[in-house]
C-alpha cells in the first residue's frame, strides 16, 4: 500500500495520485497530484528525465498515477510548501476530457456525479458532514442510546396513506418506509429506553424546492422517562451545540475559506415561541401577513424566522411550539388540546420537528381515529397495549443539516446521490 499525500515526509516517497492539474512548459512540468486527504505539487525535469515528462504531457485531469521521486521541502512552492521531484511514473488508469465543468448547472453535474465530486469544496462537503454524524452519533452512545436499524420495507402506509412509495413484493404489496418512527416507538415500548438511528427514508413527494427529495437521510432519535417535550428540545440543543463545536474546531478554517461561513457554536438554551406570538411579532416588526390558516408555518414566515431569530435573540436557532392539532401528527401527546410538539428553525429552514408521544393507549387510538387513520395504523397501536412509559424524540434530515451548515445553493449539492420525482440515476 502507498501512502496518502498527506503523510508523505521528507525523503524518498512512493505514492498514487489524481491527476488535478498540469502546466507544462520548455523544460519543466509542474503538476498538482491529489487524493482524499490533499494535493501536491509534483515537478518533471523534462531534461534530466524526458520519458516522465512525456507521461505527463498527454494526461489529462481525472487520470491516475504511481509516482516515485524525492520529497523536499520549498518555501517558493504556495501549496504546503513542499513538492516532489518526480523521477519515475507509472499510469494506473487514463482520463478523457471532462464533459462538465465548475460553472455548469447542477443538474449536468449530477448526470456527472462522480466527476463533479472530484471538487475540492464537495470533498469538504462530505468530510463536514461525516464528522456532523459522528459528533451526533457520539454524543447519544456517551448517554447510553441504542442504535437501532428499523425495516425500510413496510405492510402498510406509514403515518398516513399518501406520500409513501408502493412496490410489488412477491404476491402483494409492500411501501417504503417515510420515517422509522413507529419502529422507534416500538424500541421505546420494548424498554429500551434510549435509541437512535441513522437511515435512509423515503418520500412520494412532487416538490421541487432547494430543500426536498424523495430519499434522504434521517437522523432519528426517541428517547422514555420524559416528563414534557421540553425534556426533548433541551437534549437536541445540547447535541447540536456539541457537534456543531466538533465541527468549528476541525473544519472552521476550510468552511470559511471554502464557502464563506462561519461556523457559529449556538449558546445554550435555544430561543423558544409559540407558533400565534411568533405570527404577532412577523406582523409586527415585518408587515408579514399570511391568508393561510395559522395553525402550521408558513414558508414565508419560515424565512422570516432567520431575521427574527438574529435580531430578537441574536441566535441563529430558533424553536416554535404550540401548532395547531390540524396539522400535527396524530401520535403527538397534546395538552388542553395542543399537541405538545415543535419546530427548529436554522437560518429560516425547518431542520427538525419534534414532540413528546402520545404513549396511552386508548387515547392514541381515538386520535389515530380522528385522523381517519385507526385501520391504517393497527399494528402499530398494538405496541400500546401492553404498557409504554412517557417518551418523545425528534428527526433531523442530515442532508438538510448540511445544506444548512456550509449555506449550500441547493439540497442536491448536501446529498451524494440526489434522488428526486424526475432524477433517479446516476
Amino acid at each position: 500500500m502507498t501512502t496518502q499525500i498527506s503523510k508523505l515526509n521528507e525523503g524518498r516517497v512512493r505514492f498514487q495520485g489524481m491527476v488535478d492539474v498540469v502546466r507544462d512548459k520548455k523544460n519543466i512540468q509542474f503538476i498538482v497530484l491529489k487524493d482524499f486527504s490533499g494535493k501536491i505539487q509534483v515537478t518533471v525535469d523534462k531534461v534530466a528525465h524526458p520519458e516522465v515528462g512525456e507521461v505527463f504531457s498527454h494526461l489529462l485531469a481525472g487520470s491516475t498515477v504511481l509516482v516515485e521521486g524525492e520529497l523536499i521541502k520549498s518555501e517558493y512552492v504556495k501549496l504546503g510548501g513542499r513538492e516532489v521531484l518526480a523521477d519515475k511514473v507509472e499510469v494506473t488508469s487514463t482520463a478523457e476530457a471532462y464533459p462538465i465543468g465548475p460553472e455548469s448547472n447542477i443538474d449536468q453535474r449530477l448526470d456527472y456525479r462522480w466527476i463533479d465530486l472530484r471538487q475540492d469544496k464537495n470533498l469538504l462537503t462530505f468530510k463536514v458532514q461525516t464528522l456532523l454524524c459522528n459528533a451526533m452519533r457520539e454524543y447519544l452512545n456517551d448517554r447510553e442510546f441504542i442504535e437501532i436499524h428499523s425495516p425500510k420495507l413496510i405492510a402498510t402506509a406509514s403515518e398516513s396513506g399518501s406520500e409513501v412509495f408502493e412496490l410489488k413484493y412477491f404476491d402483494g404489496l409492500a411501501y417504503l418506509a417515510q420515517s422509522p418512527q413507529f419502529y422507534k416507538q416500538m424500541a421505546n415500548s420494548s424498554n429500551f429506553g434510549r435509541i437512535y438511528e441513522v437511515a435512509p427514508v423515503f418520500r412520494a413527494e412532487k416538490s421541487h424546492t432547494k430543500k426536498h427529495a424523495t430519499e434522504f437521510t434521517s437522523f432519528d432519535l426517541e428517547f422514555s422517562w420524559i416528563e414534557s417535550f421540553e425534556d426533548v428540545m433541551a437534549l437536541e440543543e445540547e447535541m447540536i451545540a456539541y457537534a456543531l463545536k466538533k465541527i468549528k474546531e476541525q473544519y472552521g478554517e476550510a468552511i470559511k475559506e471554502t464557502f464563506g461561513v462561519e461556523v457559529v457554536v449556538p449558546t445554550l438554551p435555544f430561543p423558544r415561541i409559540k407558533l400565534k406570538d411568533l405570527y404577532s411579532e412577523l406582523e409586527k416588526r415585518y408587515g408579514y401577513v399570511t391568508e393561510e390558516e395559522k395553525d402550521d408555518l408558513s414558508t414565508e414566515a419560515e424565512k422570516l424566522c432567520a431575521r427574527f431569530s438574529k435580531e430578537v435573540y441574536g441566535h441563529e436557532f430558533l424553536f416554535v411550539t404550540d401548532y395547531g392539532a390540524r396539522k400535527r401528527a396524530f401520535y403527538h401527546l397534546r395538552k388542553d388540546g395542543i399537541p405538545q410538539g415543535y419546530d427548529l428553525i436554522w437560518k429560516g429552514i425547518e431542520i427538525t420537528t419534534g414532540a413528546q408521544r402520545e404513549h396511552r393507549y386508548e387515547v392514541l387510538k381515538a386520535q389515530a381515529k380522528e385522523k381517519g387513520l385507526e385501520k391504517d395504523v393497527e399494528f402499530y397501536l398494538q405496541f400500546f397495549k401492553y404498557g409504554c412509559p412517557p417518551h418523545g424524540g425528534f428527526a433531523i434530515g442530515l442532508d438538510r443539516m448540511t445544506l444548512n451548515l456550509l449555506e449550500l445553493p441547493n439540497i442536491k449539492d448536501a446529498m451524494f446521490i440526489f434522488r428526486g420525482p424526475e432524477r433517479m440515476t446516476p
